[in-house]
C-alpha cells in the first residue's frame, strides 16, 4: 500500500495499541476490509484506530479476540486495551508523558502543589495517601502512580537533560503537605533543582494579582524538531493540544506570567525564607 502510515508504537498507550492490531492483522495477511468484514466495524473505523485517531474500546477489543482467537493469551486485545486505560492517572496524561520524555524544553506552571516532576517520594505519596482517603483511588491505584511518577522521573534523568523553566504560584511553597519533614526535604529538593544548570525557578507571588496568567496548571514542551505542544489540566480530565495557533497563544501568555513572576534568584531567596519554617 502506497499510502500506509508509519506507527510509532511509543508515541502513546493507544498508539501502541494500533501497532498491536495492525501487526496480528499482517500476520494473518488480511487487509482492513478483510477485518471489516469479519467483524460489525467499518474498515475506515479500523484504520482509525489503527493510526491512533480513534481509541479502541472495551467490545471493539473484545471482538477483536475472537476474530483473531487470541482472548486469554499474550496477544489478546482486550489486555492491550487495559494499557491504554488511565486508572489512577488523569485521562490524557499518559499520552502526554510519552511526549514528555522527549522535550528539549519543558514550561511548567503549578498552583499548589510542587509538579510532579520535582515531587520527592514521600511528598508524593501523601498526596497519593490523599486520594485514597477521599475514594478517589485504591491502594494499588496509589502504588501504581508512585511506580509512574518514579519512571517519569528517570526518563529525564539522562546526560542530556531537557531545560527546565519553572513557574510556581506561591500557594506551591506555602501549602504544607504530609509532616514537617516530608516539607523541609521537599523544599530541599526544590532548591536543588533551582541550582542546576538546566534549570530556572520562578515564584508567582499573591502580589500579582490579576497579573498571574493562568488559573490552572500548564505544561508547555518544545520537541526536538522545535514544534511546541501544550497540555493543561482540569479536575477530570488533561487535554493535549497540538493546534500550533493556540499553542503560540498560550506561549506568549506563558512569557507573560514569567515577567510578572520574580527572577530566579529572588525566587530561591523566598524558597529559602519558606523553608526556615520546617526543622
Amino acid at each position: 500500500m502506497t499510502n500506509r502510515k508509519e506507527l510509532d508504537a511509543t508515541a502513546s498507550p493507544r498508539a501502541a495499541y494500533g501497532v498491536f492490531l495492525r501487526r496480528l492483522r499482517d500476520q494473518r495477511g488480511w487487509t482492513q476490509d478483510d477485518l471489516a468484514d469479519r467483524s460489525t466495524y467499518s474498515s475506515q473505523h479500523i484504520s482509525a484506530v489503527e493510526t491512533a485517531r480513534k481509541s479502541p474500546t472495551l467490545r471493539f477489543s473484545v471482538q477483536m479476540d475472537e476474530i483473531f482467537e487470541t482472548k486469554g493469551t499474550a496477544d489478546s486485545l482486550e489486555r492491550e486495551w487495559q494499557k491504554t486505560r488511565p486508572g489512577p492517572l488523569l485521562e490524557g496524561f499518559p499520552e502526554y508523558v510519552a511526549i514528555e520524555g522527549k522535550a528539549v524544553e519543558i514550561r511548567l506552571f503549578e498552583i499548589g502543589i510542587i509538579p510532579g516532576l520535582l515531587q520527592t517520594p514521600e511528598y508524593a505519596r501523601c498526596l497519593a495517601d490523599g486520594d485514597v482517603h477521599r475514594g478517589s483511588i485504591s491502594t494499588e491505584g496509589a502504588d501504581r502512580r508512585m511506580r509512574y511518577l518514579t519512571e517519569r522521573q528517570a526518563a529525564l534523568a539522562h546526560p542530556t537533560p531537557p531545560m527546565l523553566l519553572i513557574v510556581l504560584d506561591e500557594s506551591c511553597i506555602r501549602r504544607q503537605v504530609g509532616g514537617l519533614h516530608v516539607m523541609a526535604d521537599q523544599l530541599d529538593r526544590l532548591l536543588s533543582v533551582a541550582e542546576r544548570a538546566n534549570s530556572v525557578v520562578q515564584i508567582a507571588p499573591y502580589g500579582i494579582g490579576e497579573h498571574r496568567a493562568f488559573d490552572m496548571p500548564i505544561n508547555l514542551l518544545t520537541l526536538p524538531d522545535m514544534s511546541v505542544l501544550a497540555y493543561a489540566e482540569s479536575q477530570l480530565r488533561g487535554h493535549m493540544d497540538r493546534n500550533s495557533k493556540s499553542v503560540l497563544r498560550l506561549l506568549m501568555t506563558y512569557h507573560q506570567l514569567q515577567a510578572a513572576a520574580l527572577p530566579h534568584a529572588a525566587s530561591v531567596a523566598m524558597i529559602r525564607e519558606a523553608r526556615k519554617a520546617y526543622p
